[in-house]
């Protein structure tokens, strides 16, 4: 893409405003180095990258890239035989903490919504740990070389602190004394070319002895080393230098060792850099509150309330346009700072934005099209260096785009023959726009000659557009209207203002005939379109009230059905105990008449008894079948083997594994099966159809696979260790399991308490404690769920 164009259409500022998203200078750089390109796929690509982070951003919130260092020239130091210092040493460590962080995050959201590219990506990222542990055994989180760094530097720092505390306790028992108090400027030890020494006043530099290493600004304090300590400083000097040559030692080594993974680490920092590209890009879509274009290659543009990404959202007026479908040229006509540059800048922005993988700020369902270049001639480039008027340099940049456009190119031509001749520019621009026309590319050209208003109605493929202008306020709009060609409104300004009505008739007179009905179609055409506007957007709002209507009657529908079951449900209930009771005095009755029967010789017959309890049986009520016929009619749809379906009074989703009758089914609900009536299933998904000539295998995974009863935390960090808990608690309350066992390790008791405290609040943990002495005592927690 041309430069030029670029800084036409401020693709640069874009760039500018992503860059800030971005987390890391890795990124950053990738960010400013973006540019548009053609190939349709690679655009297709860019864009579903940007989906993915989107995704993520609104579902688990910004990607972790904290840590992350630009360690590539310490790498290349690595590589060439350099030794790392240790801030460098630390910043790979951080490095290469930061990419597993980050990896483990994009790996866990993609288990709960599919991000396929940036799995994929991240997948390909190292996790170098034993390098991380070693440099970190090495070196603390101040980039100081640690005393366990080797056993040589222990023994060397351990003497040197000996060293160093026989100098101070001598160097105290003297400043202490009361005849060298006297003696001194300041009763303290001090350090001077690494060396203890006091501070003496000058005066008694002859009664003093010892070495003189430093003096004050002003020369009254000297500050000398005694003699009594100048051995015990010159064995401190000598272990400060091997302490510096031990840790040179370390150095180096960890150093090679960094050399050994240097590619896969600068690999790893590439990733890394894309990665964070890919976010940054995510957040500039939420910052202009931007949608993904629809993507297609056959030159159509359909922007839907599109705005300028560098306007602010609460001032710029939302640009409709269609392009490429019926008309592939459109000549925007109407008065200067009436937002028809604007208008160009947007469409050319918006479908650089769209090739570069970026959102644009429209509304869901805009389409843009992968150009194979975009062309503009905005803006007054006059010269005088060059000699250039402002025609000469809109011919220039014309002429350049005339001979390098394809018919797969966008084409932005502002103030089309301006600058010259009123009949000769416009028999100009006519020209040129016949020819872009025959070479089929998509053009937007605005104008101020009203003969290309007339071509516009006479040419095929070609539509007039005009930016609205209020003649009540005098004032711009900033709207884009298709199909209507603007108006000069020059004559309608002038009353306004007040200009003699004589004077404007006068002027009226001297345009001739044709203009006069070409403005006064224009008008009609506009008082048609206001009007067909205004009853559009009453016919809107109408449908909007219905919606509400409809969806405030399923709610009202919803409340009704609800209620009604309740009171059938209560009523069945109240009819079951009264029968119930009626059944046991029934009970009561026959008992009483059988033992009078027997009593009084059989004057009651038996199979009246009989056919007497057979009615009271019946009397049951039949409500709850009538509501789950009822409930049938609501679910008209028809539960099969193999469907997806909804427990409704469990809540929770499985599939059906065969219909046990015309009542029951058998449901798969992870690794338990059970029985369920028909009338308490809601389907969810349909049974997979099996589609003529296609083989599909599909694996998938189920839960009741290697299930676990421990999990082992040793060796994690908290954050760590409470993302995999997370996953392990899940498993088992899914699998059904009744207590598990989490190893932490005894250690300095963080792990434990961190995790304790997490198992106190998860919801599916009924109780736990520390194992036994056979269970492991206090390295394990023993955890039973509910």
């Amino acid at each position: 893409m041309n430069n030029k164009i670029l800084k036409t259409l401020e693709y640069q500022k874009i760039l500018h405003k992503l860059s800030h998203h971005a987390a890391t200078s890795l990124g950053k750089e990738v960010a400013e180095q973006l540019e548009p390109v053609g190939d349709f796929e690679l655009v297709k690509l860019r864009l579903q990258a940007t989906d993915e982070a989107t995704n993520v951003e609104r579902l688990k919130g910004n990607a972790p890239f904290g840590g992350i260092r630009d360690i590539r020239a310490a790498l290349h130091r690595s590589r060439i035989g350099g030794m790392l210092n240790p801030s460098e040493l630390l910043d790979i460590t951080t490095t290469m903490f930061g990419t597993r962080r980050l990896k483990r995050f994009v790996l866990a959201v993609h288990e709960e919504y599919a991000i396929p590219m940036l799995k994929d990506q991240v997948e390909l990222l190292s996790e170098n740990k034993t390098l991380e542990d070693k440099i970190n055994s090495c070196i603390d989180e101040n980039a100081v070389v640690v005393d366990s760094a080797s056993i040589e530097l222990g023994r060397v720092r351990s003497e040197l602190r000996a060293g160093e505390a026989r100098v101070r306790e001598r160097l105290e028992q003297m400043i202490r004394s009361s005849s060298v108090q006297k003696m001194l400027q300041d009763v303290l030890i001090t350090i001077r070319n690494d060396r203890y020494v006091i501070p003496v006043k000058a005066e008694y530099r002859s009664s003093f002895g010892g070495m003189i290493h430093d003096q004050s600004a002003s020369g009254a304090t000297l500050f000398i080393e005694p003699e009594s300590v100048v051995q015990l400083n010159n064995k401190i000097r000598e272990l400060k230098l091997k302490e510096e040559v031990e840790i040179e030692k370390i150095l180096r080594a960890l150093t090679a060792l960094v050399a050994e993974q240097s590619d896969l680490l600068v690999s790893d920092v590439e990733l890394l850099a894309q990665l964070d590209f890919i976010f940054a890009k995510a957040g500039l879509a939420r910052e202009l509150k931007a949608t993904q274009p629809r993507l297609n290659d056959r030159g159509f543009i359909k922007i839907k309330r599109g705005r300028h990404p560098l306007i602010p959202i609460d001032t710029v007026v939302p640009l409709d346009l269609e392009l490429g479908n019926n008309y592939t040229q459109i000549i925007v006509t109407g008065p200067n700072t009436g937002g028809k540059t604007v208008s160009l800048k947007t469409v050319g922005l918006l479908s650089l934005m769209a090739m570069s993988g970026l959102f644009v700020p429209a509304e869901e369902g805009s389409q843009l099209c992968v150009f194979d270049a975009i062309y503009a001639d905005i803006g007054d480039e006059q010269s005088i260096e060059q000699n250039l008027s402002t025609f000469s340099s809109h011919m220039t940049n014309i002429i350049s785009i005339l001979r390098d456009m394809t018919p797969k190119s966008l084409v932005l031509l502002d103030e089309l023959g301006a600058g010259t001749d009123p009949a000769e520019g416009s028999a100009l621009a006519i020209s040129i726009l016949d020819y872009i026309h025959q070479i089929g590319c998509r053009i937007i050209a605005t104008t101020h000659y009203s003969e290309l208003k007339a071509y516009a109605y006479q040419k095929q493929g070609t539509i007039n557009a005009s930016m609205e202008f209020d003649v009540q306020t005098l004032s711009p709009t900033y709207r884009l209207l298709i199909g209507v060609p603007g108006r000069s409104n020059a004559f309608a300004i002038a009353e306004r203002l007040g200009l003699s009505h004589r004077i404007i008739e006068h002027a009226r007179a001297q345009v001739g005939e044709e203009d006069m009905r070409v403005e006064s179609m224009i008008a009609s055409l506009e008082e048609n379109r206001l009007t067909a506007e205004s009853e559009r957007n009453e016919a809107e709002r109408l449908r909007r009230e219905a919606e509400e209507l409809r969806r405030d009657l399923e709610t009202k529908q919803a409340k009704f059905d609800e209620q009604r079951d309740k009171l059938l449900e209560k009523a069945e209930r109240e009819a079951r105990e009264a029968v119930a009771k009626a059944r046991r005095e029934a009970d009561e009755v026959i008992a009483e008449l059988r033992r009078m029967a027997q009593e009084e010789a059989g004057g009651v017959k038996d199979h009246r008894l009989i056919e007497a309890r057979r009615r009271l049986d019946q009397a049951a009520p039949e409500l709850r079948e009538k509501r789950e016929a009822r409930a049938q009619k609501k679910r008209p749809e028809q539960i099969e083997a193999g469907d997806e379906v909804r427990v409704v009074n469990l809540g929770q989703k499985g599939h059906v594994v065969e219909i046990a009758s015309r009542t029951e089914a058998i449901v798969q609900l992870g690794i338990m099966k059970m029985k369920v009536n028909l009338s308490d299933l809601e389907k969810v998904g349909s049974a997979p159809q099996k589609k003529p000539q296609q083989t599909a295998t599909t694996v998938k995974r189920s839960r009741d696979e290697n299930i676990r009863t421990e999990l082992d935390l040793r060796g994690l960090n908290l954050e760590e260790a409470l993302i995999e808990a997370d996953r392990f608690l899940d498993e088992s309350f899914l699998g059904n399991l009744g207590q598990v066992y989490v190893i932490h390790g005894k250690g300095t008791g963080v792990l434990r308490t961190g995790m304790q405290d997490y198992l106190r609040r998860h919801k599916h943990v009924k109780s736990y404690r520390i194992g036994n002495y056979n269970e492991g005592g206090a390295g394990v927690t023993v955890v039973e769920l509910k």
